[in-house]
This record gives structure tokens, sequence and C-alpha cells, in this order.
């Protein structure tokens, strides 16, 4: 359940200054994942400058990652030294929503004439609506997916179908270590930000992190059990080795990993570094229950310009970032699925056809599910909290009591969450 928000000061003065002129103006904007965005925003500047000369976009160095991007907000929030957009993490806007450092974008929405024709539909904008108001336009779409090395699962002689649970993963993983390729079998990405595979996991039984008032864990039951076993038995069965989630995509894409298992947002990146050495395809995430799903990674464009001129100018490039035009920019350049329609059944349509590895997240699309934003001032602890017991089983230490880390887990988590976040 969201927490009820007060109207700022700050929305005041949206309200009375949407009209304000943007003569010489100049926007700071700053997004994660240089790695992957650059090309993206590099473009979209580019272009959003030629058609808007009266307005100049300073691009801030871009944060490391989700977790970054939060706290960096939230600090600067205090000094004074905002930038006017930020691109966030879907599970890290929540807080900056409630600290009242997001500003909410209906006074800019309802002036929009064709609004919902420009590609901008409900299920997109619910991605990042809080108490019934839309706070940020979400900018990019990921899932969990399956890559495969398919020269290194021919060579261990597979050739049947793709695997569709995590015992055939297991069973490849075992074919590729008996076929003494020089070849990881596989990494499942723990790792990366936010638990999101922790998360994918028990979404794939369709269980929460909380229940419905967010004061108890729920992933300390049968579904967490079996979700916690699961990651025991791919680190055990398959070996699979504890590197930090850069090295082993780099080794994936080098060729030297069986299976990766991540985010489709990295499939350019690993496209373009694998150089077409191997053939690399994509598939769908293993062992979807019936009723299950997957989280929606990815991240949305905030407003926190409060001065009148430089929010209404914050918001044009927020709408331009995320229309049909700018949006397609992030399915040219990256893997990430973009959120706009217009760019996804109009300006992309012939796109998925030439790049089917690109439209598998595409067909998961029916399984999306909230990334979870656990509430209150501990969001971030309880992530990494998640995190250093999920390393114990990858570096081996715990291995052989996933159950009892769960438990342990479950009851720090407890620990730290509100007692009555509503």
């Amino acid at each position: 359940m969201r927490r009820m928000l007060k109207m700022t000061v700050a929305t005041v003065a949206l309200l009375a200054g949407s009209a304000a002129a943007y003569a010489e103006t100049t926007i700071e904007v700053q997004y994660p994942y240089a790695h992957l965005f650059t090309k993206t925003y590099e473009n979209i500047v580019s272009e959003f400058e030629k058609a808007n000369p009266e307005i100049t976009v300073k691009v801030r160095a871009a944060y490391e990652s989700y977790e970054e991007a939060s706290q960096s907000v939230l600090k600067e929030s205090i000094t004074k030294k905002l930038p006017d957009v930020t691109f966030q993490g879907l599970n890290r806007q929540r807080i900056l929503v409630e600290k009242g450092i997001a500003q909410p974008l209906e006074p800019f929405i309802s002036k929009e004439t064709d609004f919902e024709k420009d590609g901008y539909h409900k299920a997109m904008l619910d991605l990042s609506t809080f108490d019934n108001k839309v706070y940020g336009l979400p900018f990019s779409i990921s899932l969990p997916v399956a890559y495969y090395n398919m020269d290194v699962l021919k060579k261990a002689g597979y050739t049947g179908e793709l695997p569709r649970t995590w015992d055939q993963v297991i069973e490849v993983c075992k074919a590729i270590k008996t076929s003494g390729q020089n070849a990881d079998t596989m990494f499942w990405g723990w790792n990366v930000t936010g638990n999101w595979f922790w998360q994918a996991l028990n979404w794939s039984r369709n269980n929460p992190m909380t229940n419905a008032d967010e004061t108890q864990v729920n992933f300390n039951n049968e579904h967490g059990k079996w979700a916690m076993n699961t990651f025991a038995k791919l680190v055990k069965e398959c070996d699979m080795p504890n590197h930090e989630w850069k090295e082993a995509m780099a080794n994936f894409s080098a060729g030297k990993v069986g299976m990766f298992f991540w985010s489709t947002s990295a499939l350019q990146k690993i496209t373009n570094d694998s150089k077409g050495t191997y053939e690399l395809k994509t598939d769908l995430y293993p062992e979807i229950a019936p009723g299950g799903g997957l989280p929606a990674g990815g991240n949305a464009g905030l407003v926190l310009a409060t001065d009148p001129v430089q929010a209404d100018a914050a918001w044009k490039f927020l709408k331009f970032a995320t229309s049909g035009q700018g949006a397609a920019q992030v399915a040219l350049t990256t893997g990430y699925m973009p959120p706009n329609k217009a760019a996804n059944e109009i300006i992309l349509k012939d796109f998925y056809d030439k790049n089917p590895n690109n439209f598998t997240a595409v067909k998961q699309l029916p399984l999306l599910r909230d990334w979870y934003a656990f509430p209150g001032e501990n969001g971030l602890k309880i992530t990494k909290v998640i995190e250093d017991a999920m390393q114990s089983i990858a570096s081996r230490e715990r291995i052989d009591e996933p159950e009892k880390v769960l438990q342990e887990m479950s009851e720090k988590v407890q620990a730290l969450l509100p007692k009555n976040p509503s």
C-alpha cells in the first residue's frame, strides 16, 4: 500500500508556472549505467536540441547503479544541487516521491491534448503512479531472459529444445562440464541491482515480497524456500563462479560461458562485444508457474526542478525522451523495451522481425509484475541484507544451508520493515 503524499510548495509552483518561457534555458539531466545508455542519450539529446534550440541539455556523469542514483538524489536534496531530470530505477522512485523530491506530473499531463495517442498508455504510467498521481514517465523496460552461446551448447552435444525448467538448465550444465570445454557452464544474475533476480524467482511462483499492508515479510514460506534452494542448487550443481556481474557479462560476451541469465537490457552490448564470434540466442526465462510472473526492470524519468521555467523545460525534455521518437532509441541502442506504444507498435514494427533476440522480452510482457520497493527509511538496507545473504551461498560459505540462510535473512528484513508504512 503506497503512502498518501501531501502536495508540496513545489507542486503549486509547477501549477503556476506551466506556461513559462524557455528562452536561453539550460537543464541538467542525469541517468544510470553509462555502459548501456551513453549512445542512447547522445542521440536523444542531439535530436532534442535540434528541435528545441532554446534549451541546452547538460548531461551529468552517469550514476554507477540504481542504488547510487537514489542515494545521490537524497544527498543532493539536502545540498540543493539536484539535477532537473533524473532517471531512476523503477524500484527506487518510491522514496523520492515519499520525501517530496520528485514532482507530480499532472500539471503538465493535463495540458497535453493527445497524450494517449502519443503512446503514453495507462499500463506505462502505472509504473510511476503513486497515490493516483503520476510522478515519472518510464523510459526503458527490461525483463529477465536467458542468453545462450549455442556454440558451447552444440559442442556439449546439447541439440534439444532450450531449457524450460531449472532442472533442465542443470542438465545442460552437466553436459557442458563433461564435454571438456574451457568454459563456465552458466551465470545466473543474483547480484543484479535491487535483488531483481531474487524477486524474479519469487514472482515466478506469484510470491510477493511482503504481505498486502507491507508489515510482514512474505518470502519466508514454501515459495521462498523453493527460491533459495533453487539458487543454491544452481551454484552447486552448475559450479557457477562467484563473479562480480561485470566480469560475468564480459566472460559471456567473450564466448567463455554457456548460459547467461540476465536482463534483456544488456543485449546490444553483448551483441556488440561478442562481435559475431559465436551464435548468440536469447530465449524465455525458465520455469514460470501458472499465475507467476517476472519483475519489470528498467527506469523512469522524474522531474526534480521546482523553478517554473526549469520545470517546464525539464518536462519538455522528459516528454521528448520518452516519446515514440526518443523511446525508439532505447530499442535501437540497447536491449531494453520502450514502454511507449508508438515506439513499439509503429516506429519499431519491422525492427523486431529482423532482430528476434530483441523480441524475446516483448513476448514475456504478459508476465510483467512490480519490481518491489521496500517501504520506509530502510529500503536500501534491506536490499543489502538480501544481497549479503545470497552472497553467502554464491561464495559457497553456506551453500549447504539455504533454508537457514533464508530464515535469518527473513528475520533481518522483518526487523527493518516499518511497523505501519501506510
